[in-house]
């Protein structure tokens, strides 16, 4: 049974925290999470287990919700440039805000840890060089921008009591109960499956840091677990130098996963030219023992067998559900949401009031999401 043992991860339900929790679960931990709700209809396929979930909004987290856990490990944001686009207080008031709200409440608490999902793309656009984790931080959306003063917040809070850390991880890819289409694997293995096309619209030579999820959950359990003398307010650059790749190479791996797909690239002066090429020396130097198991080409092979096994169709590739941006849309539209992005009816949906917990099969059956 690992020595942390009790964790609350915030957005559980989200992309990376619908295959992170259940793999911590299955590591011994204690995992409860907290989420509001937004994407728990999103789903591509079955959970894999439940977890306790406390059901709140991160801006009105208390303390007492954070008592008596080990470690807290923060996942949830607003999880793109498109959302932070169309409304840039949702992000700072969701992502950079509550973060500190969170690691603050936190803090008093007595919580120690704070692991810190945080992003490469904070780095902005490097043609040059490879960044490390003492480049020079130059985000260039608000989305980067939040994660740059969620960072700064939370290491002038860290002291001998209160100790945060910061995995900024690469572009993430990968087979999720909550799946997401908006990334760029995904995106391109999605196409590939249901058209047999991909087009890149860029010229193709960009760079990703692209990291499997299951990769991701996996170096944020070495890092809960690591001796906090070790981790203590640092930043590590999650992923592997060899899992860098070039737009191009990763629509030539998609295209090669998926029997008669077609690879086109048609460059539009609207394309995004974003670049970011990782170094992930200080991840392999703190942590000797961890690799990385996941190859792009192998993670293509995965969403392949996935995507025949559930019977993937272009209408369930583009669906809303898939896409951040679209759903909220939806939940605005629809009137589930209000312009704060807080829910209109908190009755129906299960009140979200003090520590209420409850498994997922619960949330399922009272049609109450539980995504963050």
């Amino acid at each position: 049974m690992p020595d942390n043992k009790r964790i609350l991860i915030t957005g559980n339900n989200g992309y990376i925290g619908s295959v992170m929790a259940p793999w911590l679960q299955g590591q011994g931990f204690d995992v409860v999470g907290l989420d509001t709700g937004y994407f728990a209809p999103c789903t591509l396929v079955p959970d894999h287990t439940d977890v306790p979930t406390i059901h709140q909004d991160l801006r009105d987290v208390t303390a007492s919700e954070l008592a008596g856990f080990d470690a807290v490990i923060h996942l949830a944001a607003l999880s793109n440039d498109p959302i932070g686009n169309l409304n840039e207080a949702w992000t700072r008031e969701i992502n950079s805000q509550g973060t500190i709200h969170l690691a603050r409440l936190a803090k008093q608490a007595g919580v120690p840890r704070f692991i810190f999902s945080s992003s490469c793309i904070m780095y902005g656009t490097s043609e040059a060089a490879v960044v490390d984790e003492t480049a020079p931080l130059a985000p260039r959306t608000e989305y980067a921008r939040s994660k740059v003063e969620a960072e700064m917040a939370l290491r002038a809070l860290a002291d001998e009591r209160f100790s945060p850390t910061f995995c900024r991880n690469g572009t993430v890819y990968g087979l999720s109960p909550r799946m997401r289409f908006d990334t760029v694997l995904n995106d391109f293995m999605g196409n590939a499956f249901t058209t047999g096309r991909i087009v890149i619209q860029s010229d193709g030579t960009p760079w990703r840091p692209v990291v499997h999820v299951q990769d991701v959950a996996r170096a944020f359990q070495a890092v809960v677990e690591a001796p906090l003398e070790t981790v203590h307010n640092e930043a590590f650059n999650i992923g592997a130098d060899q899992l860098n790749h070039q737009i191009r190479d990763l629509g030539q791996i998609a295209a090669a996963a998926v029997p008669g797909c077609e690879l086109a690239s048609v460059p539009h002066p609207g394309a995004d030219q974003r670049t970011y090429k990782a170094d992930f020396a200080k991840f392999k130097r703190t942590f000797p023992a961890f690799s990385f198991r996941w190859t792009a080409t192998d993670g293509a092979k995965e969403l392949y067998a996935a995507f025949r096994k559930i019977g993937l169709t272009h209408g369930m590739f583009t669906d809303k559900r898939f896409t951040r941006l679209s759903w909220l849309r939806h939940l605005l539209d629809s009137g589930s949401i209000d312009e704060t992005l807080k829910w209109t009816d908190l009755k129906a949906n299960n009140s979200r009031e003090g520590a209420h917990v409850s498994t997922g099969q619960e949330a399922e059956r009272s049609g109450n999401p539980i995504d963050a």
